[in-house]
């Protein structure tokens, strides 16, 4: 009998293949981790944010569904695209919410890093932080995505290394490096 995981990486072959069916028939094996994923990124967001786990989770399942199917290798690729999406539609969100308040604040979004021993860094404005992000991304696309999958995606050090199949010290010390870069531009930027 073929784990989950198996299961997950046959569809994403269909679908990739063209067979819109498959995205279907993964949508139930993969929701739940997806949701966990959702309301551990909405963890950093305001309180009184617009959207929930639910809304971002479906909000992504919509993206995906539009079009033709990304070009996914694994598992890996397709958690990664999830997390990317769930960035794009709170970027998205925010940048809705700031319009509305004509030039208001958008949402704050906390870099805060779990490790022990990291001092928790201030507030910083999505919008500014995703600019930053996508500059990370030309000069160190490592640190940049997993930035994005430990932040956005709310995935631990751990499911990190496994996704991207390194260490979990290279997921730790790039978190560290990419955090403080982060930090360092946005303050740049926003003074």
């Amino acid at each position: 009998m073929a784990t989950r995981q198996q299961e997950v990486t046959a569809l994403l072959d269909r679908w990739g293949d063209g067979e819109t069916a498959a995205l279907a028939e993964l949508i139930p094996l993969v929701y739940s981790d997806l949701h966990r994923l959702a309301a551990r990124s909405m963890r950093a967001e305001r309180g009184d944010h617009t959207l929930q786990p639910t809304a971002l989770v479906h909000e992504a399942f919509l993206r995906l569904a539009k079009g033709r199917p990304p070009d996914l290798e694994n598992r890996r690729h397709f958690y990664g695209l999830a997390a990317r999406l769930m960035r794009q539609i709170l970027v998205d969100h925010a940048r809705r919410v700031k319009a509305e308040r004509r030039g208001g604040g958008g949402p704050m979004v906390p870099l805060e890093e779990e490790t022990p021993g990291l001092s928790v860094a201030p507030a910083v404005e999505l919008l500014a932080l995703d600019e930053a992000l996508s500059s990370l991304a030309e000069s160190a696309p490592r640190k940049a995505k997993i930035v994005e999958l430990r932040f956005f995606g709310g995935l631990e050090v751990k499911e990190v290394a496994e996704l991207l199949e390194v260490s979990m010290s290279t997921v730790v010390t790039d978190t560290r490096v990419a955090r403080a870069w982060l930090l360092a531009r946005v303050a740049v930027g926003g003074a």
